[in-house]
């Protein structure tokens, strides 16, 4: 049966995981009949298809190409166009998709890439290709509009649902939960493709392509929609018996637990504000931070821009509140410890591993960082011989790290010790509370939370604030954490997209006095990669072939 993967994804099911105490499987049927089966029509019924339709739709199914979760194929994909991994084997694409156009070497040598990454994945935009496991453009989609639809199927019902105790209170935690995840899948979508599809029916067929933004604005919506909810909600009990049955027991430690609705106001604020910053130009390029990027498909960041981000950071997450994350388990997981995550992929001894620690990663420690000492070995060099150019390291990542205490890990190989950030983290709404300070004129305010921030992870480098740094030097110091502490959370390439680095030179992009270390063991510390980068993918032929643009709709490719 062929489907439009905006509306039907019947290729899933939903399952029960592993939601508080039940652990049976979930049989509904077929997920995209408006028409529910009887396991789902009573309260713990109602609640495993929501946290099924997230955790295993969402985040699971369809995703054992490379790794088997979300968070290491298109989590993977961002991060290897975002140049924090890399990756030879021809999986998936992932050795051509981050390869750059060219890169200059100190001695002033050229090395040119005959195959770009966009001419690569445009070509790879067919149906034909995406069977093959060859189309890049499809997994990141498929996993959003599962998701979506998802939550469609729960709202569609969830006013005939029998609720124990406070009934009003617990179907609002279900509504809330289904609007969050319906508003971070509308994110996805907006921030990665060029154009896409809101449809908030479930079952219902929608050929109106929608542009980027107005993806960001549906995904803006939905977040509202879900803290006028839990603006409302009074019986926290209730409220927390529910949640704490929709978010698996095995993520409720660490920073993962039951949110309180304040804590989950917190945490939407902090995506929206991730919504605004990720999809707005705001160049930063090393070596010319006044550069001026043409040809993007996006705006650039205006006054009022960065006093929204300041007011929706300044009332986002804060230190201690519970955030959305994952983790592996022995029993009904949805990913697991050894290739459900990019950190999963690219912790260990090089040998073997899929990912590659990238050297323009590393060259944003600075050399006392406690981070890079604890979490990262140098005995174990990795080089290319089969053509990627930038490809070769001299680093990789320790399962566990070394042991220094209070220092952030970055990977961790035993079953539920890795902690993968699903949405927001208290990192990165305050860099993003940094960013705005130093990009409206309080420098040393945004300095002090880059510092704070360095303390949290345990880096143990001498404060910045207060030093007498220029604007340029601030915001190299802001780049260079943002990139360290966010490693591995499936939001690289936003940055390096909007800070101009991933465009053509020839538009005011580019990436200078970049790190290379070559196959022959030449360290280069002031190189130039041009990375010439899509900045938006087009949506994906498996859409637009099946479920062609009605009259009226968005382009669906992008043409920069």
């Amino acid at each position: 049966m062929k489907h439009k993967l905006g509306i039907y994804i019947s290729i899933f099911l939903f399952i029960a995981i592993a939601a508080g105490s039940c652990k049976k499987k979930l049989d509904v049927g077929d997920p995209n009949d408006p028409t529910l089966t009887a396991n789902a029509s009573d309260e713990n019924g109602i609640i495993q298809l929501a946290a099924g339709g997230v955790y295993i739709n969402g985040f699971k199914s369809g995703d054992d190409w490379l790794g088997n979760s979300y968070f290491s194929l298109p989590y993977g994909y961002n991060e290897l166009l975002g140049d924090v991994v890399t990756g030879e084997a021809a999986n998936q694409l992932i050795n051509q998709i981050s390869l750059p156009d060219y890169v200059i070497l100190d001695d002033g040598s050229k090395i040119s890439n005959s195959a770009s990454s966009r001419t690569v994945l445009k070509l790879g935009n067919t149906r034909a290709q995406t069977g093959a496991g060859n189309n890049p453009f499809y997994y990141q989609w498929l996993n959003m509009y599962a998701m979506n639809n998802a939550c469609n199927t729960v709202l569609s019902v969830l006013s005939t649902i029998k609720f124990s105790g406070d009934a009003t209170t617990k179907s609002n935690t279900v509504s809330a939960w289904c609007h969050w995840w319906k508003g971070y899948a509308y994110a996805s979508i907006g921030t990665m493709y060029y154009a896409g599809i809101v449809n908030d029916a479930a079952g219902t067929s929608n050929a109106r392509y929608l542009s980027k933004d107005s993806l960001i604005l549906a995904s803006d919506a939905e977040l509202d929609k879900a803290a006028a909810i839990l603006g409302a909600i009074t019986n926290t009990g209730d409220y927390s018996a529910v949640l704490g049955k929709l978010i698996p027991s095995f993520c409720q430690v660490g920073n993962g637990g039951i949110l309180s609705p304040a804590m989950w106001i917190r945490n939407i604020n902090t995506l929206k504000a991730r919504n605004l910053l990720m999809n707005r130009l705001s160049p930063f390029v090393n070596s010319n931070p006044s550069a001026v990027i043409t040809g993007s498909s996006m705006t650039a960041m205006t006054s009022a821009d960065w006093q929204n981000v300041l007011t929706l950071a300044g009332a986002g997450i804060q230190n201690g509140d519970y955030v959305f994350t994952g983790r592996s388990n022995s029993v009904n997981g949805f990913f697991t410890a050894s290739g459900g995550s990019v950190s999963a992929l690219t912790t260990g001894l090089n040998t073997g591993k899929t990912f590659k620690i990238s050297e323009r990663l590393m060259q944003d420690f600075k050399s006392t960082d406690k981070r890079l000492s604890n979490d990262f070995t140098d005995t174990v060099l990795y080089l290319n011989q089969v053509g990627g150019f930038t490809f070769s390291t001299r680093y990789s990542v320790v399962s566990g790290g070394f042991g220094a205490s209070g220092v952030y890990v970055y990977g961790d190989n035993d079953i539920g010790a890795n902690e993968v950030y699903i949405a927001g983290s208290y990192e990165e709404n305050q860099l993003m509370l940094a960013e705005a300070n130093i990009r409206t004129g309080n420098i040393d305010a945004g300095l002090a939370i880059v510092d704070a921030v360095r303390n949290y992870q345990g880096a143990g480098v001498a404060p910045v604030a207060n030093t007498g740094l220029s604007l340029a030097q601030a915001l190299q110091e802001l780049v260079m954490e943002r990139r360290a502490a966010l490693a591995f959370r499936g939001i690289s390439f936003y940055d390096t997209r909007r800070w101009g680095w991933t465009y053509d030179i020839s538009k005011g992009g580019g990436n200078y006095n970049a790190v290379i270390f070559t196959s022959d063991k030449k360290l280069n510390t002031h190189s130039t990669i041009n990375y010439n980068f899509l900045d938006y993918w087009d949506v994906p032929a498996d859409e637009t072939d099946l479920n062609p643009p009605a009259a009226g709709s968005a382009p669906t490719k992008n043409p920069n």
